[in-house]
């Protein structure tokens, strides 16, 4: 075969595993994945393919568009927004960090589709909700797990309750924020003692809007999580019929804009970068992460004391093929369910593996 034609098969192959969307990539103007990566020389493909595929490509020859990196979070807090390290990161780049508060993560995903947020962390149901509804989203990175995930995480009741085990919470008044984590958390729950949806009256309700009123007895089953778990504990307001631990849930994610992440891949490299080194710090620092709650969160060291009892930093896990088959069986499970209403593909909210491998450090490749 000549040179030539050894050329021309290695540009037909790239062509044929590249997603069609990477035509997107190229004619939206994404920095650093030029018109040549897909059309031009064979000789500038070679290049660009090895950039894609090299651990050490830079922030900047991936390409960062954006000069405002516009970051969404949950009122329960973040540990990412307290510490600052994005702003030290950014600032020598010229890139400004803005950061927008939810309420939960079906609120935050609303703002992503809203165009008002371009990255921001959920757990692993909004971005299922968000995929159903027709958002333009990717997920950049997950979450690792260990024994301990999910302590807290629980369904609750009064002290006062006559419900003592969970299989009495059939029939019940359940209150959850749909769409968010405690909706697969339920259905799970349900599935270990035999039961469905169908079981329970769905109350939909944002956890910080239902916490007043089960902290008074008006509630009479709770999902919820630290630190209003932590709080309703120090108020000796609450019971735990059952925690999420064992529940399989692939865990939560970061989640960004389409358009914006095809635009600043080496913004979501660095994103993942401070946020692998921000769980490391995290995990050895614990005395400094309680600091950081009770005067960004403003709450009380008892209170932290008892949340930080159940906090675990386990560190992130990449986009591989594990989590992702994960994650889609959470999506069946919603749409077996009779949940949502068509069946998705994750895949479609996925950037192309290479790009994952470019941006993500290979240790959390998992």
């Amino acid at each position: 075969m000549t040179n030539d034609s050894n050329q021309k098969y290695l540009m037909d192959k790239i062509a044929r595993i590249k997603r069609r969307r990477f035509l997107h990539f190229a004619t939206s103007g994404l920095s650093g994945l030029s018109m040549a990566y897909l059309l031009g020389s064979c000789s500038d493909q070679s290049q660009q393919s090895s950039l894609l595929n090299s651990t050490n490509a830079s922030e900047t020859s991936l390409g960062i568009k954006t000069k405002v990196l516009r970051m969404g979070y949950q009122s329960a807090g973040d540990l990412f927004r307290n510490r600052k390290v994005l702003e030290k990161r950014l600032e020598p780049l010229g890139i400004k960090v803005e950061w927008a508060q939810f309420v939960q993560g079906p609120q935050l995903m609303e703002g992503m589709a809203a165009k008002k947020v371009d990255v921001g962390s959920v757990g692993e149901t909004p971005p299922i909700f968000a995929q159903v509804a027709g958002s333009e989203l990717v997920y950049v990175v997950g979450t690792q797990r260990n024994r301990r995930t999910g302590t807290s995480s629980v369904i609750a009741v009064p002290p006062e309750s006559p419900l003592q085990k969970f299989e009495d919470i059939k029939g019940q008044e359940v209150y959850f924020q749909k769409g968010s984590a405690s909706h697969y958390f339920i259905i799970r729950a349900l599935q270990s003692i035999g039961l469905t949806l169908k079981d329970i009256k769905i109350r939909s309700l944002p956890t910080i809007e239902a916490r007043a009123a089960f902290l008074e007895g008006k509630i009479p089953v709770w999902m919820t999580g630290d630190p209003h778990y932590a709080i309703a504990q120090k108020m000796g307001r609450i019971r735990v019929l059952k925690d999420s631990v064992g529940l399989d849930s692939p865990g939560a994610y970061y989640i960004a804009d389409r358009k914006f992440a095809e635009e600043n891949l080496g913004l979501l490299k660095i994103i993942i970068e401070e946020l692998n080194k921000l769980d490391k710090w995290a995990e050895a620092n614990r005395g400094e992460v309680a600091k950081l709650m009770i005067s960004e969160q403003k709450l009380d060291p008892d209170v932290v004391e008892i949340a930080m009892s159940r906090r675990t930093f386990v560190g992130r896990r990449g986009l591989s093929p594990a989590l992702i088959k994960e994650q889609q069986r959470v999506a069946d499970l919603f749409f077996d369910e009779g949940v949502i209403p068509k069946k998705i593909n994750i895949q479609d909210a996925l950037l192309p593996p290479d790009i994952y491998t470019a941006i993500t450090p290979p240790e959390i490749m998992i």
